[in-house]
């Protein structure tokens, strides 16, 4: 999956408040508990909030279970993931899918039409260039993005709900999941947490977090977004629960090629990284929808995602962060505060 790491979180609040762990003003007699691993080429974080150790392992061993299965299944870089067989599959062969991707692959295809394009799946072959790019400084070759484009783009992929199939329409295409899936797992694995009786339970996965109830006595989990780094102004402070938070940005993904400082995100007009500096934080229902419209809203000019927003179907709140002359970071919002969207600055 594509890292996208761009903008700083933290759950400052809650994990201060909460550091003596035993809970001494929960009712309940609740105990803060955390756990890490590695998954889809980041660190899964999961906190909740259970009554004794042995319980909260066993959610968040259910949880990480959950995250890995959905790698095995959405991962581009193992061969011998859905995707990667999919993409293997020949052209014009209606390919049985799990319900996972056809779902992701439906919010994909929508989000690509609203977005114009913006969003696609289907740049995997682009982004794969691009990979090689960031990792050699070198532009790709113009005859190598040509090929690579010919075979990317959302029009070339056909879904069956009905038979739960897709279809690639042309050979040489390659699926790219990495602005959906994360967000996706994040959701998954909180719904996890619930399950297992852990309402007041946070997952986060880089730039992506899928927030629940929060701890006792608070209004919701404290994110502080600090866009551009130390020195572009103060951290601006959002109070979310029950919501998804994803960031999308070049602050850290970025790499200069020949003097041109190119972003992480492809510009699916062009097949390259994208140059113009920008950083997007979203807030929705849901940490699938944030994880999406962040990197969908960091791709499109900025009266471009009015209208993208507004055709949603529920509220969300998207901040879109520029540097002035000097630096700081100014901010611009777009769309409507989700329930989930305690309070913001």
């Amino acid at each position: 999956m594509i890292r996208r790491e761009a903008i700083r979180w933290l759950m400052l609040a809650p994990l201060v408040a909460c550091a003596r762990g035993a809970g001494a003003d929960d009712p309940a007699g609740l105990q803060r508990f955390a756990f890490t691993e590695p998954h889809m080429g980041t660190l899964f974080q999961l906190v909740l909030f259970a009554p004794e150790p042995a319980a909260a392992q066993a959610a968040a061993q259910a949880a990480f279970a959950r995250i890995a299965e959905l790698n095995r299944s959405l991962s581009d870089y193992d061969p011998a993931s859905e995707v990667s067989r999919l993409g293997r599959a020949p052209a014009g062969t209606a390919v049985p899918v799990s319900p996972e991707l056809l779902k992701l692959l439906q919010r994909s295809q929508t989000l690509a039409a609203r977005s114009g394009g913006a969003f696609d799946v289907t740049l995997g072959p682009l982004v794969r260039l691009w990979r090689e790019s960031r990792r050699t400084g070198r532009l790709p070759a113009t005859d190598a993005r040509v090929q690579a484009r010919q075979v990317s783009g959302h029009a070339l992929l056909a879904l069956d709900a009905k038979a739960s199939t897709v279809t690639l329409g042309r050979s040489g295409m390659q699926l790219d999941l990495g602005g959906i899936a994360k967000g996706f797992a994040a959701d998954e694995a909180l719904a996890v947490l619930r399950r297992h009786g852990f309402s007041r339970a946070m997952v986060a996965a880089s730039g992506d977090l899928a927030l629940g109830d929060p701890p006792w006595g608070k209004a919701g989990w404290t994110v502080e977004l600090a866009p551009f780094g130390p020195g572009s102004g103060s951290p601006v402070v959002l109070v979310v629960a029950n919501a998804g938070v994803s960031t999308s940005g070049d602050t850290e993904q970025h790499v200069e090629i020949e003097g041109v400082r190119y972003s992480h995100l492809i510009d699916p007009a062009t097949g390259l990284g994208r140059t113009e500096s920008v950083a997007v934080t979203v807030i929705a229902n849901d940490a699938t929808t944030s994880d999406a419209l962040a990197t969908t809203c960091s791709l499109l000019q900025p009266e471009q995602i009015r209208p993208l927003l507004a055709a949603e179907d529920t509220a969300v709140r998207t901040l879109v962060f520029t540097r002035s002359a000097d630096g700081v970071a100014q901010r611009t919002l777009y769309g409507r505060d989700p329930s989930g969207l305690v309070s913001r600055p």
